[in-house]
C-alpha cells in the first residue's frame, strides 16, 4: 500500500505546488516547462524504455503522440488556473471524474456495450461534475461573475482536457505502442514545445526560482505516475483496489488539504458533488 499512500501524496502535492505558486512568485509556465525535462529524464532512468520499439510506431500512433506532446502541457496550465480560481478540492476532483469520458467514447463513439452499473455510475459523475461547477457565493463575493464563470470554464478544461489525454493513452496501448517509449516521447514534446512557446513570449522573463521549482514539480508529477505503476505491479490481480484506492484517495486527500489547511469554501452543493464524484467512482470500478 506504500507505493498508492506515495502516488496519492505525490498527485495531491503537484495541486499544492500550483495553488501556492502565485504567493512565492513562481512563473508556472516556466516550472511547468521544467518539470516535462526532469520527467523525461526519470522515465529514461526508471522506467527503461525500449527505444528502438518507436520505429514500430504506426502514422497513427505518431499523430497520437504529437497530441499527447500538446495536450500535456496546456492541461497542465489550464489545471494551474483552475487551482488558483476554484480551488485544490474542486479541481482534483474534476480531475478524477475525468475517468468518465473514456466510458462515453467507448459506448457512443466505440459502440460498447453498457452495463446498467457502467451507466448509472455515468450518469453519477455527470451529477457530480454539475455539482462541483456551482460555486458558493462566497467564494465569489467581491470578484464578481466573470471570476466565477472563469473558475468554471477552468474546471471543465481539467474534466476534458485530462479525459482527451486519458483516450489518447489508450488508443496508443491498443495500437500496440509501448508505454514506456510512448510516455517518454510525449514528456520530451511536450518540454520542446514549452519552451518554444516560452522563447516566443519576450515579454516574460526567466525566473531562476521558477526554473529551480521545476526540478520539485517534475519529481512529483512524475512520482505520481512512477508509483501508480508500482501500485498495479504490487498488486497484479488486483486492478480494481489500484483504480479505487486512487481515485477515492486522492479525492479525500484534496479535500482535506484544500479544506482544512487553505480554508477552500464550499457550497452545500460542492460538498454534494465530492459525495457523488465517490459513489461513481465505485460504481465505476472494473469488474
Amino acid at each position: 500500500m506504500l507505493t498508492l499512500a506515495l502516488s496519492i501524496a505525490c498527485s495531491v502535492a503537484v495541486s499544492v505546488f500550483l495553488k501556492l505558486a502565485r504567493r512565492y512568485a513562481i512563473q508556472v509556465d516556466q516550472a511547468i516547462g521544467i518539470n516535462y525535462l526532469i520527467a523525461s529524464v526519470l522515465c529514461l532512468a526508471l522506467l527503461r524504455p525500449d527505444l528502438s520499439s518507436v520505429t514500430h510506431n504506426t502514422p497513427a500512433a505518431w499523430w497520437t503522440l504529437a497530441l499527447l506532446g500538446v495536450l500535456l502541457p496546456l492541461v497542465f496550465l489550464i489545471m494551474a488556473g483552475a487551482v488558483r480560481q476554484a480551488g485544490i478540492v474542486l479541481s482534483d476532483a474534476a480531475q478524477r471524474l475525468s475517468l468518465v469520458i473514456p466510458l462515453l467514447a467507448a459506448f457512443l463513439l466505440f459502440g460498447e456495450a453498457a452495463s446498467s452499473i457502467k451507466l448509472a455510475g455515468i450518469v453519477v459523475a455527470l451529477l457530480a461534475l454539475a455539482c462541483l461547477l456551482v460555486r458558493p457565493r462566497a467564494a465569489t463575493a467581491g470578484t464578481g461573475a466573470h471570476a466565477g464563470a472563469t473558475g468554471m470554464a477552468l474546471l471543465l478544461g481539467v474534466w476534458l482536457g485530462y479525459g482527451a489525454i486519458d483516450i489518447l493513452f489508450k488508443h496508443l496501448a491498443k495500437s500496440g505502442a509501448a508505454f514506456s517509449s510512448s510516455l517518454l516521447l510525449s514528456f520530451v514534446l511536450a518540454a520542446v514545445l514549452m519552451f518554444v512557446w516560452l522563447g516566443l513570449r519576450r515579454a516574460t522573463a526567466w525566473s531562476p526560482r521558477s526554473l529551480a521549482s521545476g526540478l520539485l514539480l517534475g519529481l512529483l508529477n512524475f512520482g505520481n505516475i512512477y508509483f501508480y505503476i508500482r501500485a498495479h505491479q504490487t498488486f497484479p490481480d488486483n486492478p480494481t483496489l489500484v483504480f479505487s484506492a486512487m481515485n477515492i484517495g486522492v479525492i479525500s486527500v484534496g479535500t482535506l488539504v484544500g479544506a482544512w489547511v487553505f480554508r477552500e469554501r464550499l457550497g452545500r452543493l460542492n460538498v454534494l458533488g465530492i459525495a457523488l464524484a465517490l459513489l461513481a467512482i465505485v460504481l465505476l470500478l472494473p469488474r
